[in-house]
């Protein structure tokens, strides 16, 4: 369990003894040393920096011999462990190598894609699903491998499910059981509403009234609503697309037809007609025709419009037309062929790299390890959603005796709810200060939630010694302490985190810790822009208070951003606020220069200066060269709108000097983020 979770813990009080292993890796190391087998580990890390460097310096650290004695006092299971507390990212192929030694390479290697098979497994009672995932489509092997069996286009009908295309599926089925024809159903993950009906059809199917012929296509990405009973009793498929640039271009051109001819010339006469209005090639029009008509529908974020565009526009560029093999990356390695045959294409396809760098797409080598990152975790997710997390495992302590200790650890550490009325007894609402009412709204939904973390733990430990039923709730929480994750009925009423439970504690406490020195000792000089709950509010009151200052509407006031080198400030600035607690992730902020630059490898977020946030009217920004960095509040990147009209996780773009064009930064994926995901 420990390598699933890291185990859990709220304070370590041994200090990192390096500069190079970040915090969360030394919490976990120094839990880890708890464990029996590994007793004097931390010991031994604190006396052996410069050992266990060159392991987290490696390539290949899952390779990497560990320092002794513990290369050969731990088994291979326990060096995994040793290796997710070193270097998380390459956890991946260190299970490989694992999988390899315990059971063959086999295990490791994924089954080619076969359709006839699966077919095969089926009959007209039994439902064949594709479970997709990003970038596969099996729609296209789907369709011919029905021509091949004689169910063509009159004896196959595929329907993509959606608003009101219920009753339409359950017409094509009815039919399909009497006449024996295919039913292809797309895309159930969208049609929440019509699963249950779903389920009844495929309960009722019986031998003897459904046609022999008649097979229930379906493809779904994995969705909570989907029916268990419908999964359980069905011939699953994936097929995963292969990894690398190489790879998938090499797919795309053995697709089988690569494009349909027909609709290829139905969109090339009128594209034709249009190019012939003019005697030069409209980039500007194409890249609209591109970005904004096909693909703007489904790209609806706008940050996400602007990083698509910039892509594109690397490819809809004057040079690529006129500069011959127009390399697309420094190395020069990937370029634009002048080829016309497929064969050629084929062959310069194939002389590419098996491993895509980074810097092929304009981002930083560290995106490698960020991307590595994110595998493992979704590994250890999917594992962990596999196990019984009241299993003991090889700690010590009985799960009971772990989350009973972890509830009174918080629970002593939680200090009473906000008074209310005395805050907006000494900052009463006033016009030239709308600061007031920030503090006492944000305290009020901070009040809401250490309400209902201190009520929860507090039931567990009752639930734990039997005083109350342990329900569905209670248990989730028991659950979530137990794997080191954030409780669903906190986050419920929580501002967005994907912290491991004991920093988001941690961090919960320094946001009330930050409020209540407000309090105490009156509005701060600088402010902790990450500690608010909701910092769109923070964010008006800093212009509403400029806007009744000068008289001017608000709607037609900015931000204007001024990174400051000094730290302390003795009192606020006249105009405006002075915040800090940013993260920058995709680049770093150069103090020398006073701009945005590249990232050090291996560092994968910087911490922000002070910035001034000065308002100003719109009309008097002055244009400099910068790059419009969005403000986000977890490294997740996305949210929704919420009933106030903001994004529950996107804060603010700010603008950040630089000598780049802004296309770098797009490339890069730079934004700033109010915290990180440790």
């Amino acid at each position: 369990m420990f390598l699933l979770t890291g185990g859990v813990g709220l304070d370590n009080p041994n200090p990192n003894p390096t500069d190079w292993l970040v915090g969360k890796c030394w919490d976990e190391l120094c839990r880890l040393n708890d464990l029996p087998n590994f007793a004097g580990l931390m010991d031994h890390f604190k006396k052996n920096t410069a050992e266990w460097k060159k392991m987290f310096d490696s390539s290949e650290p899952q390779n990497h011999r560990l320092p002794a004695p513990w290369d050969t006092k731990l088994n291979l299971i326990q060096k995994l462990v040793v290796l997710r507390c070193i270097r998380f990212d390459k956890i991946v192929p260190g299970v490989q190598n694992f999988v390899t030694d315990m059971l063959g390479k086999k295990y490791i290697e994924p089954p080619p894609f076969d359709l006839p098979s699966s077919f095969a497994d089926s009959h007209c009672c039994i439902p064949l699903i594709f479970v997709l995932t990003p970038g596969a489509d099996p729609t296209a092997v789907l369709l011919k491998f029905a021509d091949d069996q004689g169910f063509g286009a009159a004896r196959l009908f595929s329907l993509s499910l959606g608003q009101g295309q219920g009753p339409i599926a359950i017409r094509l089925i009815d039919e399909g059981v009497k006449n024996g024809t295919w039913v292809v159903l797309q895309n159930c993950h969208l049609a929440k509403s019509f699963m249950p009906s779903l389920e009844r059809i495929c309960e009722n199917l019986t031998p003897d009234s459904t046609h022999p012929d008649f097979r229930l296509w379906l493809t779904s990405y994995p969705a909570d609503h989907f029916p268990v009973l419908v999964l359980q009793n069905s011939v699953k498929m994936t097929n995963e697309p292969p990894k690398g640039l190489k790879n998938n271009i090499i797919r795309s051109y053995l697709s089988d037809p690569i494009s349909d001819l027909e609709w290829f010339e139905n969109c090339k006469q009128p594209l034709q007609m249009f190019l012939n209005d003019y005697e030069d090639i409209q980039y500007d029009a194409l890249l609209y025709l591109t970005g904004e008509c096909n693909y703007g529908g489904r790209v609806t974020d706008d940050w996400d419009r602007r990083c698509l565009g910039t892509i594109l526009a690397k490819f809809y560029c004057r040079e690529l037309v006129e500069i011959p093999e127009f390399p697309f990356d420094p190395s020069g390695k990937y370029f634009c062929p002048d080829k016309t045959e497929y064969d050629e294409f084929m062959t310069y396809t194939r002389s590419l790299p098996l491993i895509t760098n980074p810097e092929v797409f304009g981002m930083h080598e560290n995106a490698d390890i960020m991307k590595d990152q994110q595998e493992t975790s979704l590994l250890f997710t999917s594992t962990l959603l596999t196990q019984d997390a009241m299993s003991s495992g090889s700690s010590a302590k009985s799960p009971d005796e772990v989350v009973n200790d972890v509830a009174e650890d918080i629970l002593c550490r939680l200090p009473p709810n906000f008074d209310r009325d005395a805050a907006n007894e000494k900052f009463p609402v006033t016009y030239s200060q709308s600061m007031n009412t920030v503090l006492v709204q944000e305290m009020t939904r901070f009040n809401l939630l250490l309400t209902t973390i201190r009520t929860s733990l507090k039931n567990v430990q009752k639930a734990i010694k039997g005083q109350i039923v342990m329900s569905v709730d209670l248990e989730q929480v028991v659950t979530n302490m137990l794997t080191g994750k954030i409780p669903g009925m906190w986050m419920k009423k929580s501002y967005p985190s994907l912290k491991p439970l004991g920093s988001y504690v941690n961090d919960f406490l320094a946001r009330l810790s930050f409020l209540q020195k407000w309090m105490d000792e009156g509005a701060p000089t600088t402010f902790w822009i990450s500690g608010f709950f909701f910092t769109q509010a923070f964010l008006t009151g800093a212009q509403q208070n400029y806007a009744r200052k000068y008289t001017i509407p608000i709607d037609l006031l900015s931000f204007d951003y001024e990174v400051l080198k000094g730290t302390q400030f003795p009192e606020a600035p006249a105009d405006g606020v002075y915040v800090y607690g940013l993260f920058l992730d995709g680049a770093r902020w150069n103090m020398s220069i006073m701009e945005l630059d590249e990232s050090y490898p291996k560092v994968l977020y910087d911490t922000v200066p002070y910035i001034w946030l000065k308002p100003l009217k719109r009309s008097d920004l002055q244009e400099k060269p910068t790059y419009r960095c969005p403000v986000y509040k977890t490294s997740e990147r996305r949210g929704v709108l919420s009933t106030t009209g903001h994004s529950t996780n996107f804060v603010i773009a700010m603008l950040l000097p630089s000598r780049q064009p802004q296309s770098h930064w797009i490339m890069r994926g730079v934004a700033m983020l109010c915290q990180l995901s440790q």
